[in-house]
């Protein structure tokens, strides 16, 4: 991991922090005075991040000591539980609690378009085409948002009722990854079908963790999928025969949000137990923790992309 890294962490002190990865040292801490953190998001790029509050998204420079947003956008009225950006820094997209996903233009403040989950949605994540965004809510629906056509193309429920905390779509598009609260992750095979629409044929279920799976990842070599939960562990899965590699114990309360190393040999936890941990993945051991939040920490982000704004396509 060089030194062009940047690693986040952020949650309920009202702080977020930067990390020197290798070292553990907090050099910059940022005060987010209106509420917790639910979320963070890097530009790939590197320049800037997103913090994701209640009910406020703001966005703040990477590289430099200037301690405000460089903007807010204000249009949820709830939590605002995920935030990404379009590959390129068009736009960006976030889902909220107040049941609807919005789509926001960077070079000019303001919601672009809205769409209606009619549930609090829990996850948004953008899938690698640029053209779909992939919601899933406290109903347990996930829809797929079609940018092209401005208008929800599919509808899954895999478990009526069970709210979907967390959704993945791996780098390559290939699969489709939805985690809820009775601790299953549904595994899709994302099939292209006429024109850009996405269609979902089920190819696995499983019974990953005995408590709430609170975040799913698929590596970015899309070999393994890691899970994280209110059991306090963290889990990686073999996609070759979904068997299990290995957990990751340490953490003393829930782990909340997890994110992969581009080369798929770290990953990076968050966790309520107020510390983000660096695990080696190939020993399943703990190599750095980063300890300085004051209550829990929700959130992490890492932008550890050799390339500047690389592109995956």
């Amino acid at each position: 991991m060089g030194s062009s890294v940047v690693l986040a962490t952020a949650g309920y002190d009202h702080t977020i922090r930067f990390w020197e990865a290798t070292s553990g040292i907090c050099y910059r801490t940022l005060q987010y005075a209106d509420s917790q953190v639910n979320k963070l998001e890097i530009t790939a790029d590197k320049t800037l991040i997103a913090a994701a509050g209640n009910p406020h998204i703001r966005l703040y420079e990477v590289n430099s000591n200037n301690p405000q947003p460089i903007i807010s956008y204000d249009g949820h009225t709830s939590n605002v539980t995920a935030v990404g950006f379009q590959k390129d820094g068009k736009w960006m997209y976030s889902g909220s609690e107040d049941g609807t996903v919005k789509i926001w233009d960077l070079r000019a403040p303001g919601c672009q378009r809205e769409y209606e989950s009619r549930a609090a949605v829990n996850t948004v994540v953008l899938h690698p085409n640029q053209g779909e965004l992939i919601s899933g809510d406290q109903h347990g629906n996930i829809r797929v948002w079609d940018l092209t056509a401005n208008a929800c193309s599919c509808e899954l429920v895999p478990e009526v009722g069970t709210a979907v905390r967390s959704l993945t779509v791996a780098m390559d598009g290939s699969l489709v990854v939805a985690a809820n609260n009775s601790g299953t992750c549904y595994v899709w095979r994302a099939m292209r079908g006429s024109y850009l629409t996405t269609h979902f044929e089920p190819l696995h279920k499983l019974r990953a963790h005995q408590g709430y799976v609170l975040k799913c990842m698929l590596s970015p070599d899309v070999r393994q999928l890691a899970t994280t939960s209110s059991d306090k562990t963290v889990k990686l899965w073999n996609l070759d025969g979904f068997t299990l590699d290995r957990t990751l114990a340490g953490h003393q309360r829930w782990v909340w949000d997890c994110v992969f190393s581009v080369d798929a040999a770290y990953l990076v936890t968050a966790s309520s137990d107020c510390t983000a941990r660096l695990w080696d993945l190939s020993t399943g051991d703990a190599i750095r923790i980063y300890s300085g939040h004051h209550k829990a920490c929700t959130t992490c982000a890492l932008n550890d992309s050799a390339i500047e704004g690389r592109d995956d396509g």
